[in-house]
């Protein structure tokens, strides 16, 4: 009997952890306005004025080992060679919506 009942609350126990909320996914349409703000004027259009060969197109994020949410997150933060960082500026949340509306526009072509 113990045994069933020590089965039983195991299992109710690991039914918790399953039911957890997920975690909040970034907001790629808050993202709009950030980079609107923030990014547009070095990268209209997915471009970028000060390195045309690091735009936000697919294949030179791809190219430069920023295709990711976190690569993209890391560089919006840090900032790396002329571009600035904006981890003092900018909140987590924020840098997280506008890597995913960058992610989301190279999707699409820009």
């Amino acid at each position: 009997m113990k045994s069933i009942l020590a089965a039983v609350v195991a299992f109710v126990a690991s039914t918790v952890f399953l039911m957890a909320p997920p975690a909040m996914a970034a907001d790629a349409a808050a993202g709009t306005q950030v980079f609107a703000s923030n990014c547009a004027a070095c990268h209209i259009g997915g471009g970028n004025a000060v390195n045309p060969a690091k735009t936000l197109k697919q294949a030179d994020l791809a190219a430069n080992g920023k295709d990711t949410a976190e690569a993209i997150i890391t560089q919006v933060t840090n900032g790396n060679g002329a571009m600035p960082a904006f981890g003092g500026r900018l909140t987590p949340e924020q840098i997280e919506n506008v890597a995913a509306y960058v992610l989301s526009q190279a999707d699409k072509g820009w």
